[in-house]
């Protein structure tokens, strides 16, 4: 499984994907220190007290999750930023991932921390889904057209998924290495791709 990366697709070391393990898994299952790589992710270097105020936290709560979450490289210190008291903080990786070894982990705790993370990650989404159907009258029309909505019932066995899943991250990655931000009209796009077995009722 694969969180939609937040940063705009470069080259660096940013857009790369942190491949969660055991230990990594369990130090980012908290629904505060998911919203707050996001933030980092989506919107720049911030500070404790910026991010407070953006998520509704106070500064201790979000410091003490920044500094669990820079313990195990979710973030690091941002250098360019703040010659104060105050630490900026950005995110290490653009997004986040992992494969089947964590389902197949006997571990309670893992399993339990896989079905925090997951969760929220499913909330996210539907917030984002939701925010685009409640505004989507502000947005300029041609945005209507380009937008989807859809859904495909299809019948494959798990390695044909897997095969359909990447083709379509590559296909993803290459509009990303061949997008242009600054281009006439040109806004952040979120896509999300959902696939999962579902039984008949």
């Amino acid at each position: 499984m694969t969180e939609p990366e937040e940063q705009p697709y470069t080259r660096t070391e940013e857009s790369l994907s942190r491949m969660l393990d055991p230990r990594s898994l369990r130090a980012i299952a908290h629904p505060l220190r998911i919203q707050l790589l996001r933030a980092l992710r989506q919107h720049g270097p911030a500070t404790a007290s910026q991010l407070a105020e953006r998520l509704g936290e106070s500064s201790g709560a979000t410091s003490y999750h920044l500094r669990q979450l820079a313990a195990h490289d979710f973030i690091v210190d941002d250098p360019t930023r703040g010659k104060g008291r105050e630490r900026w903080w950005k995110a290490a990786q653009g997004g986040t991932s992992f494969d089947e070894t964590l389902h197949k982990n006997p571990d309670p705790e893992v399993q339990g921390a896989l079905d925090v993370f997951m969760h929220e990650i499913a909330t996210i989404h539907t917030q984002e889904l939701s925010t685009w159907v409640a505004t989507r009258h502000t947005w300029d029309e041609a945005w209507y057209g380009a937008s989807d909505f859809s859904d495909f019932r299809l019948s494959l066995p798990p390695e044909r998924l897997r095969e359909l899943n990447q083709k379509i991250h590559a296909l993803i990655n290459e509009y990303g290495e061949t997008g242009d931000p600054d281009a006439p009209g040109a806004a952040r796009v979120r896509m999300h791709l959902h696939a999962f077995p579902q039984r008949d009722d």
